[in-house]
């Protein structure tokens, strides 16, 4: 299922740009397996993880330090924060982030 996603992102990308493609496979909280391809244009950033059978989509955005991503909403949503080998998935629901997974990249 995430080759027709990629598909439809590298379509939507700009064609000059220059894209990179990177896979990481993550080791979580409770030994849950969190594969996640990373997506870089000149002018957009992705992540396309699954967890629990879903696969999420997520765009980055700004962050202090790492990358940092998330869906733009006024609503409840994932967001991924990865820094070097590790990663946190967050739940954000009224401004506030609980996390759910804390990981570390698998090599």
């Amino acid at each position: 299922m995430l080759r027709p996603i990629l598909a439809l992102l590298a379509l939507s990308l700009p064609a000059t740009a220059e894209t990179s493609f990177q896979t990481a496979r993550y080791l979580c909280d409770r030994d849950i397996v969190v594969p996640a391809t990373y997506i870089n244009a000149d002018d957009r950033s992705f992540v396309i993880f699954t967890v629990d059978g879903s696969q999420i989509t997520l765009l980055n955005e700004q962050a202090g330090s790492g990358a940092r991503y998330a869906w733009p909403s006024d609503g409840a949503y994932y967001v991924w924060w990865s820094k070097g080998e590790e990663a946190t998935l967050y739940w954000k629901e009224a401004g506030q982030e609980s996390v759910l997974l804390t990981c570390k990249e698998q090599m």
